[in-house]
């Protein structure tokens, strides 16, 4: 199993505290990408507000019209006509709402910058105001085609390059794999901990399974096939369930990594332990 970290520095101080605790590990670095889909609309508020109605199931898009409605509000209650407020008083880089709004009141000539401040010139209607929203095209999988129709609407894709950072565990023991968890908590993500966690469990059951078997098969071929026979493998707990599954070339490189491990040795057809 595996670990993503955020940084360089999260990776090998990880790597250090597991070897610590006598637990195999490597570091890796990965040249990666995250690439990520919304779907653009844009227009005058009071027009959107009309348009989005035609929309069968229109829940996000309406949710999100109010969201900025009351951020307007909020917004221009507090921000009196030619009153000069600096960024940090009005944008909050967590609210995209207020965002949205500050493009759209810049853009109309409602705000104006002076000395690195931002003055407020008028108060627009809202429902005047040009604004553009994006939505994870996840959130309206379902009605695209709608949008399209009674909307108008833009697909904007980004691609984010980075590098990614990986501390490997190179243990299937039970308890090593449990200490390894327990470890890393300090310095993963929650989700990488959870995937880490599943991978963890799964390749331990397997490799069980694999010492259990190569006691009666000596020859890797049916060792092969034994394993195969078994497949899902299924782990149940109290609240939860895994099923493991594989294939021939999972388990002849999951063999190679036991190897690798001295848990056992295999010489051409022949499988000792």
């Amino acid at each position: 199993m595996r670990f993503e970290v955020l940084n360089k520095e999260s990776m090998e101080e990880l790597s250090k505290e597991l070897s610590k605790a006598g637990i195999m590990n490597k570091t890796k670095e990965e040249f990666s990408w995250d690439i990520e889909h919304f779907i653009l609309i844009k227009g005058r508020y009071g027009e959107l507000k009309e348009k989005v109605k035609k929309i069968s199931e229109r829940e996000v898009i309406e949710g999100k019209l109010e969201e900025i409605e009351r951020a307007f509000n909020a917004l221009l209650s507090e921000w009196n006509v030619n009153e000069s407020k600096n960024i940090e008083e009005v944008f909050n880089e967590v609210d995209i709402n207020r965002l949205i709004l500050l493009t759209a009141l810049i853009d109309s000539g409602a705000i104006e910058e002076e000395d690195g401040k931002l003055k407020l010139l008028k108060k627009p209607e809202l429902d005047n105001l040009e604004i553009e929203i994006r939505f994870p095209i996840d959130d309206v999988e379902e009605i695209l085609d709608e949008i399209e129709e009674k909307i108008g609407s833009q697909l904007v894709s980004e691609v984010a390059f980075l590098r990614r950072y990986f501390v490997e565990v190179l243990e299937v023991e039970k308890e090593l794999i449990h200490r390894a968890l327990e470890i890393a908590e300090e310095y993963v993500t929650d989700e990488s901990l959870v995937k880490a966690m599943f991978v963890g469990i799964a390749k331990s059951v397997l490799a069980d399974v694999i010492m259990e078997l190569v006691k009666q098969k000596r020859k890797k071929n049916e060792l092969i096939e034994a394993i195969l026979e078994r497949e899902p493998i299924i782990v149940e707990g109290k609240k939860e369930k895994i099923n493991i599954y594989y294939d021939e070339e999972a388990l002849e490189d999951f063999l190679k990594e036991l190897q690798s491990l001295g848990y056992i040795k295999i010489k051409g057809n022949k499988v000792f332990w």
